[in-house]
């Protein structure tokens, strides 16, 4: 995603001036900043022009961090139960609104309360994971923007065969921790399937899973794709050099693992 992309998405998502007065009113009654918990997915590093781009987006509305809101910011690190864990600490710090972005972070924050209202900046599919009723009418304390990420997949695979005339054989990892992997993980196989692909999937749940996954796959593959999550975003540039180690044509679903040496 580009910077200028996430500045208007978060104009447009979490920072609109009529939910931010609200929560101001309910701050100022409490004597304090109307805070903000910002659950980043990854890491500060990683994560830096989505947080210079919400930080400014926040500016142009009026909002100065330190003067007239505060952030508190926490990185999951790609961890699910991270997420869970800093999820249950901004209930019990009483922030006034939760800012996240991806499926296992929505869903621990939704999991966290009902009360506090949670705006995710992007999410693959949040009504087939639940993490809203409806895309027109999300209901609940939860809201924010789709990237309709298992749409494309097909697209996604087609461009890849493009690219790689001679496949055959594909290999597809994934986060099956997360939710929405597993979903985009059917999508693919359902596309390959219909292109004649042989397939070989490769299930992570944590980082160190990722070297022997590769380890597994030992020449299978004519070229992989890999699920887009915040486990493989954190661990992109490792994946990137044990990809080009394997000498296998990559598959990504965001610019961020191809500027990683993707």
């Amino acid at each position: 995603m580009r910077r200028r992309d996430f500045i208007t998405l978060v104009g447009g998502a979490s920072a609109t001036p009529s939910l931010l007065w609200s929560l101001a009113a309910r701050a100022e009654e409490a004597g304090k900043l109307p805070t903000i918990g910002f659950l980043g997915q990854t890491t500060r590093s990683a994560a830096s022009e989505w947080v210079a781009a919400f930080v400014q987006r926040l500016r142009e509305l009026g909002w100065i961090e330190g003067r007239t809101i505060a952030i508190d910011y926490r990185w999951g690190e790609g961890s699910g139960e991270r997420a869970a864990e800093i999820a249950a600490e901004f209930v019990r710090l009483k922030v006034n609104i939760i800012v996240t972005s991806g499926t296992p972070q929505i869903l621990a924050a939704k999991r966290a309360t009902s009360i506090i209202p949670i705006v995710f900046a992007t999410s693959g599919d949040p009504v087939g994971t639940s993490a809203v009723g409806s895309l027109a009418r999300p209901g609940g304390n939860v809201t924010g923007l789709s990237t309709l990420a298992t749409d494309t997949t097909g697209k996604r695979l087609e461009l890849l065969r493009e690219v790689v005339p001679s496949l055959r054989r594909l290999a597809i990892m994934g986060n099956v921790g997360n939710p929405f992997t597993v979903l985009e993980l059917g999508e693919v196989q359902a596309a390959a399937a219909a292109l004649g692909l042989d397939v070989e999937t490769l299930e992570i749940r944590r980082a160190k899973d990722i070297a022997p996954a590769f380890e597994v796959l030992d020449g299978r593959a004519d070229a992989l794709y890999v699920c887009t999550d915040a486990l493989a975003n954190a661990a992109r540039i490792r994946i990137n050099i044990l990809a080009v180690g394997a000498r296998l044509s990559t598959m990504h679903g965001s610019r961020d693992y191809v500027e990683a040496g993707g």
